[in-house]
């Protein structure tokens, strides 16, 4: 079989991939319009960026994408654990390699030869979008059921700093997905391979 025609990604994970994509963008934008109901850090956001309308019209997209974030987000986690993916997928991670990678990647000269192989740069930043996609839950659990969770809230930081939390956690979210983005249009062939999956 051609190298092109291999199956790169299986389709339980180009399903997931997508359904992530969509649960994390009406979650920033309407994350946002939240945000902008109180702008606690000082700024606001331009409200054509901005998902709900209204505070009431956010909150209640946000707990709707919330849903199928958690939902989506733990079928993938699972799926990956349990088929051993994960380990052979996402590890090991050496300092070494990634900085190795990076320069390579700065230069221009990463290989993107096999799809089905992350590198070590790869392997960090899908590593970091798990653990920062749990710490938003984590922190949204507080600020959603404060009362409920108040350990959870003290290791927070307290209602304010799982809030601080909960936005910076979003920012580093959106600059993987912006980086993402700009990597996938110098090499095209990954949206193909993650829409067809080989």
């Amino acid at each position: 079989m051609p190298a092109d025609e291999r199956l790169i990604h299986p389709v339980w994970l180009r399903i997931t991939h997508w359904l992530n994509a969509i649960a994390v963008l009406l979650l920033v934008t309407s994350g946002w319009r939240i945000y902008d109901s109180t702008e606690f850090l000082g700024f606001g956001i331009p409200r054509g960026l901005t998902l709900g309308g209204w505070l009431a019209g956010a909150l209640q997209w946000h707990f709707a994408a919330m849903w199928l974030l958690v939902a989506n987000g733990l079928l993938y986690l699972l799926i990956n654990v349990f088929s051993g993916r994960l380990w052979r997928q996402f590890f090991p991670i050496s300092p070494r390699g990634v900085l190795q990678e990076l320069r390579a990647a700065l230069k221009g000269k990463l290989s993107h030869e096999d799809l089905r192989h992350y590198n070590s740069v790869q392997r960090l930043a899908y590593v970091f979008v798990m653990v920062d996609s749990i710490l938003l839950v984590l922190s949204g659990l507080v600020l959603w059921k404060s009362v409920q969770f108040p350990h959870l809230r003290e290791l927070l930081g307290g209602y304010e700093g799982a809030r601080r939390i909960h936005f910076f956690a979003m920012a580093a979210l959106v600059a993987f997905f912006v980086v993402h983005v700009a990597m996938v249009a110098l090499v095209p062939r990954t949206l193909i391979a993650m829409l067809r999956g080989r």
